[in-house]
Parts: C-alpha cells; structure tokens; sequence
C-alpha cells in the first residue's frame, strides 16, 4: 500500500477528536514534502487543507503560529463554532482577512508544528514527513528562493527547540519519508 493510500485509511477509520470533526495534522521540518503530500491527501478525501504558513507571525513565529492554530482554529472547531483562519501576508508583515474553514467532516492541517501536543490534543491522526536534510534545504529553496535563503538557519533554531521539546516524530501514527520521488512510510506506530 503506497503512503498516500495509508494516510488515507487511517485518516478515515480514526475517531474525530475536534467535535465531530477528524483532525489529520501533517508535520516535519522545512522542506520536508508536507505542503504537496497534505494536498494531495486532502485532495483525495475532499477536505479543506489548513496550513500553518499562514498562521506564522513572520520568521521567528513558529510557536506563535502553534499557539494560533489551537485557539483560532482548533478549539473552535471542536467547540462546534465559526472558524476564521488567521492569513500572515509575508510581504506586508502582518495579518489580513482571515479565511472561513468551512465545515466538514475532516480537516488537514500541514506545517512545522502541526503535530505539538496542544495541537495534536484534536488530532485523529498525525502524519510526520522526513527527507534527508540536503534534499529538504535545496527543496525550500527551490521553492522559496532568496526570501528564504537568508532565514534557513534562523528557522531551522525554531524547528530544533520546539521539537527538542515536543518530540513530534515519536509521538507520530505515521513516518513517511520524502527523500525520493515516491512517499514511502517508514514507521507506523503500533497499539
């Protein structure tokens, strides 16, 4: 069974934790894959994709960003409210219009962070992606380009303390591995 097609079963077999709502929270460091792996799950089950990017008050926003997900998205969520998705616009430096989640029965949400534990309190599965570090730095910057380049190692602090801390890839249902073209997973975690 591919990646894809296993994030898939768990992610509709496993219990709602926000409200009535399954919560798949995609997570891993910079580079990683989880932007293209969170659309093309989301895209397969229907569901409307969150990501953290948005949420991130500028480069050194990572916990901020965490924090915003679980009071402005998640615990709404689970409360059965109104969800705005605040939206970092990155070249004015602050927040703009928020976006309305619509509701629906599952929810991804990607990003470094996606999986701490305040978030991962909602979540009904939670996915971490892995490349090697090369691939994932020449990733972003493909990506990103000179916006990102000056700000490699200034967020790549912010990755290290907070998963020194939190400890997301142990605590993980799922480890796929991006490195080559093809997801593979590496790590489920057992009962």
């Amino acid at each position: 069974m591919s990646a894809l097609a296993e994030m898939r079963r768990l992610a509709c077999t496993a219990p709602p934790r926000a409200g009535a709502t399954r919560i798949v929270l995609v997570d891993g460091r910079s580079g990683a894959g989880k932007t293209r792996l969170a659309a093309e799950l989301a895209a397969g089950l229907e569901a409307p994709v969150v990501e953290l990017e948005f949420l991130y008050p500028g480069w050194d926003g990572l916990e901020a960003g965490v924090a915003l997900l679980v009071d402005e998205v998640l615990a709404p969520l689970a409360a059965g409210e109104r969800v705005l998705v605040p939206r970092w616009n990155w070249r004015r430096r602050r927040y703009v219009e928020p976006w309305e989640l619509p509701p629906s029965p599952l929810v991804v949400i990607e990003g470094v962070g996606a999986g701490a534990r305040a978030s991962a309190a909602y979540g009904s599965l939670l996915v971490w992606v892995d490349a090697a570090s090369e691939v994932r730095r020449q990733r972003a910057l493909a990506r990103d380009g000179t916006l990102y380049v000056g700000q490699w190692e200034r967020w790549a602090a912010q990755e290290e303390a907070h998963l020194a801390r939190e400890r997301t890839p142990e605590r993980a249902d799922l480890v796929v591995d991006t490195t080559e073209a093809e997801p593979v997973v590496v790590r489920r975690r057992t009962a």
